[in-house]
């Protein structure tokens, strides 16, 4: 059987077996990682002892659908914040929303606070296994996999946007994402060794991310190119198929500037929803889902100040800006006055931020 070639799905575990095409994958590409392996702040060099959990876990959940270069810094301020999982539990909900302000999808730090709090209460070390791993909040199956090979050197299948890509070029999966999924997951199990699964995982991403990259394949220095069934078609970027693209709906809606005394007033989003827990500009009820009501928060002398626009996931989204700047007693509902000489340190979601400076930018 040559690299190439399907491999049999062996139902786990296989612990007595001849060598096979995987072991031939694993161990080549594990070769390539012990000598290409990324420079990475939560990551251990391979041979080195297991990196701490919390900061595998917290890498992972700021990397969901966010890049290397944008995770960083966060991962730096957070970690120089709250060193261990006990601190960030400890923490008040304000401050981490607000610390997590510019990384976009804001659910993710709920989840995570909420993970933390759960670990703390638990004793303040993270399970083990795959399965003790996703009954902790927002850890679904990628992530719980992922700390489990990584942290605590469990055989467990890793399977991101760049082992996708990887495993479908690399077993030419021409079904369309995202039934292929199911195929592509099998196909990774197969080639998962039971010893280093988690420098295993970690090499996909590497390979993923630096040689089978989605705009491009750099065959020529790809550990796995001699046995690519994709390559050998001489098609590698077609995989994976990827379903055609909807349009995604523009909606419009409304923002507020509302100021007293060199203060604006700020509002807290709902938990739920878009940019849910995050401080923000009281705004006219928009979401992805439909336009703004176009109805300010009370009546007043309001004026136009520009307007912002942001692509959301699911809709692409034009906010008009209205200000009012001689503000008597507090506007209805829940908010705060927060000073406009420091509204940097808000923690505002990047729409409302570049709102905010928008405003600021018209006053000068």
């Amino acid at each position: 059987m040559k690299v190439g070639d399907p491999v049999p799905l062996c139902r786990r575990p296989c612990h007595s077996r001849a060598v096979t095409a995987s072991d031939d994958i694993a161990a080549g590409l594990l070769a390539w990682y012990d000598r290409h392996a990324r420079d990475l702040p939560w990551r251990a060099r391979p041979g080195d002892p297991a990196p701490d959990p919390y900061r595998v876990w917290l890498s992972e959940v700021m990397l969901q659908q966010t890049t290397v270069a944008a995770v960083k810094s966060y991962f730096a301020a957070f970690t120089s914040r709250w060193p261990r999982v006990t601190d960030l539990a400890a923490a008040g909900d304000d401050e981490v929303m607000a610390a997590w302000a510019g990384l976009g999808y804001y659910a993710r730090a709920r989840n995570l606070h909420a993970c933390a709090r759960a670990v703390a209460s638990a004793g303040g070390e993270f399970p083990r296994t795959e399965a003790e791993l996703r009954a902790l909040p927002g850890l679904g199956a990628y992530t719980a996999a992922a700390i489990a090979a990584i942290a605590f050197g469990e055989r467990a299948v890793v399977v991101d946007a760049n082992v996708e890509r990887v495993v479908a070029r690399l077993f030419a999966i021409d079904t369309p994402l995202p039934a292929a999924r199911i195929a592509i997951r099998a196909a990774a199990d197969r080639i998962t060794p039971e010893r280093r699964a988690g420098d295993f995982a970690q090499a996909m991403m590497d390979l993923g991310a630096t040689v089978c990259t989605a705009r491009s394949a750099r065959c020529l220095v790809c550990p796995l190119a001699a046995g690519c069934a994709a390559r050998a078609r001489g098609t590698p970027e077609a995989f994976p198929v990827k379903p055609a693209k909807k349009p995604r709906p523009a909606r419009r809606g409304r923002a507020f500037w509302i100021e007293r005394s060199g203060a604006v007033w700020l509002v807290t989003r709902p938990a739920r929803g878009m940019l849910g827990g995050m401080r923000a500009l009281p705004d006219d009820g928009w979401t992805a889902g439909r336009d703004g009501s176009g109805e300010p928060p009370f009546a007043a002398d309001w004026r136009p100040a520009g307007q912002v626009s942001h692509g959301f996931t699911h809709a692409e989204l034009t906010l008009s800006l209205w200000v009012v700047t001689d503000q008597v007693g507090d506007p209805p509902g829940q908010g705060e006055w927060w000073p406009v000489a420091r509204i940097g340190e808000a923690g505002l979601p990047t729409l409302f931020a570049r709102a905010a400076e928008r405003v600021l930018a018209g006053k000068k």
